[in-house]
């Protein structure tokens, strides 16, 4: 199950779709859409870019960061 969690960072979609609606980014939905339909597979590295681009605070940043596969299923 860890191997498969490490390997599908794309299930942080919802969790950071959600953080961003919360902190009224605008259209979430779309952005997240993008990243996840590129036909490349979602690794921590292409997250970690996606967030490094985002116009958020930096705080929110940080608790994106601190989002892995493995920490958020089954919240």
């Amino acid at each position: 199950l860890q191997r498969d969690l490490d390997a599908n960072w794309a299930v942080l979609a919802e969790a950071i779709q959600t953080i961003l609606r919360r902190e009224n980014y605008p259209d979430p939905y779309n952005a997240l859409k993008q990243l996840t339909r590129t036909g490349g597979a979602i690794s921590a590295t292409t997250i970690a870019e996606f967030v490094e681009e985002l116009e958020v605070p930096e705080s929110v940043k940080a608790e994106l960061r601190h989002l892995t596969p493995a920490n958020y299923v089954g919240r």
